[in-house]
């Protein structure tokens, strides 16, 4: 392949301003779990629990 070209060269450019995939997954799963507790205390004042 193009072994001439330095490292840098080759691959992308990561975005400084991108969280991580840790970070990403770990908002994931709190909004997950803030979106059941609203949706279920919704559906429970609904349902006139």
């Amino acid at each position: 392949m193009n072994d001439y070209l330095p490292k840098d060269e080759l691959e992308p450019e990561k975005d400084p301003k991108r969280p991580s995939n840790m970070r990403l997954g770990i908002w994931l799963v709190v909004g997950a779990i803030g979106l059941y507790l609203v949706v279920s205390g919704i559906w429970g004042l609904v349902a006139g629990g």
